[in-house]
């Protein structure tokens, strides 16, 4: 039998190329494997609604909790109808390409690689890593001074989702300092502090009614939120923590909800706040009075607290393109994403993340 063979350029190969991509970027991103998902029970809300449809932005709404009194008794309730309230928030998609180059004929000739599958695994790392950083980017409100990222420091964001720094109310620091000109050495990650976080979000609209709550995401009846840090900001904590690990340890293990994408991966939980580590959390180097010391900071999240929209069409969000240049002498290929992120802020207020910016140093 004749094997069929699908030649560089075809249509076909096209758009099998475009799913497999997108099939190894979504297994194998951080975000796109724990927190990623459709409806408003994920800590990103993912947003097809371009995918099929014109236009370049998505708008969504939060509705506000009505909060008149009840009217008692007999007393007419004509007139006294409550307005339902909305916060809005949008989020811009734009394109983004990234071509690579197969080789020329000679150059092919001197190997035996699959130049497209290896095209395709490089390019899929490629969009693995930058999908990933841009959501910790975006959630942190901040580019930072990760040497590894593929945008260098001078980022502030595309397709007019503008990065945006976290708001009074939505950011903690370690230890006894209030800013981040007074962070000391001795202002680390600690138990403590994710305990202090877990309180505020669930306190928040009862210290401030005009604050919009922040939401734990629903794992089984059990109410969660997250909390991703840096290495680190880990080591720190453990080492710090001694026999209260295991504590920590056995609550993940034994939570209902433990077989969730949000425990996949997990340190332990304190106070139903699932720990996780990542190495693309933000870190900073201008911290302190004198402007010089290191810092990261860590994401607390609940629901919905960024949301990507997608704008690839025919349902791929992936696209590839293969060409042939040079007079069919060299195989190039493009794939690429119509894409939007931002962190989720309503009212002028972050709505599912709070920062916690800690000293964090090299062990």
């Amino acid at each position: 039998m004749t094997a069929t063979t699908l030649n560089w350029g075809d249509t076909r190969a096209q758009k099998k190329w475009s799913a497999t991509l997108a099939t190894q970027v979504n297994r194998n991103s951080y975000f796109n494997k724990k927190f990623v998902g459709k409806g408003e029970n994920n800590i990103i809300e993912e947003k097809m609604d371009l995918a099929s449809d014109a236009g370049d932005r998505v708008s969504f709404d939060l509705s506000v909790k009505l909060r008149q009194k009840p009217t008692f008794g007999d007393a007419r309730v004509k007139g006294k109808e409550e307005n339902l309230r909305f916060f809005s928030d949008e989020v811009v998609i734009d394109q983004m390409r990234h071509p690579v180059s197969a080789g020329g004929r000679m150059s092919r000739k001197r190997t035996i690689h699959d130049m497209r599958k290896i095209a395709k695994d490089r390019l899929a790392e490629y969009w693995t890593q930058y999908i990933d950083e841009l959501y910790f980017i975006y959630l942190s409100g901040a580019r930072g001074v990760n040497a590894e990222f593929i945008e260098d420091t001078a980022y502030t964001g595309f397709a007019d989702n503008a990065l945006q720094a976290p708001d009074a109310s939505h950011i903690l620091f370690a230890g006894s300092a209030t800013a981040k000109a007074n962070l000391v050495a001795a202002d680390v990650m600690t138990t403590n502090l994710i305990e202090k976080t877990a309180t505020r979000a669930k306190m928040m609209r009862a210290s401030d009614p005009d604050a919009t709550d922040m939401m734990p995401v629903d794992v089984e009846g059990e109410k969660h939120f997250v909390t991703v840090m840096s290495p680190y900001q880990a080591h720190t904590m453990r080492t710090a923590s001694g026999s209260q690990w295991l504590d920590f340890q056995k609550a993940a293990a034994g939570a209902e909800g433990k077989k969730s994408p949000i425990f996949k991966g997990n340190m332990g939980m304190i106070n139903n706040v699932v720990l996780h580590e990542h190495e693309n959390v933000i870190r900073f180097n201008d911290y302190g009075a004198g402007t010089n010391l290191p810092a990261a900071r860590a994401l607390f999240l609940g629901r919905q607290a960024g949301v990507c929209a997608y704008g690839t069409p025919g349902g791929m969000r992936y696209m590839w393109k293969e060409e042939m240049e040079d007079y069919d002498n060299e195989p190039t290929v493009v794939a690429g994403v119509i894409l939007g992120v931002k962190k989720t802020r309503y009212n002028g207020r972050d709505f599912g993340v709070i920062a916690l910016d800690t000293y964090a140093v090299n062990v």
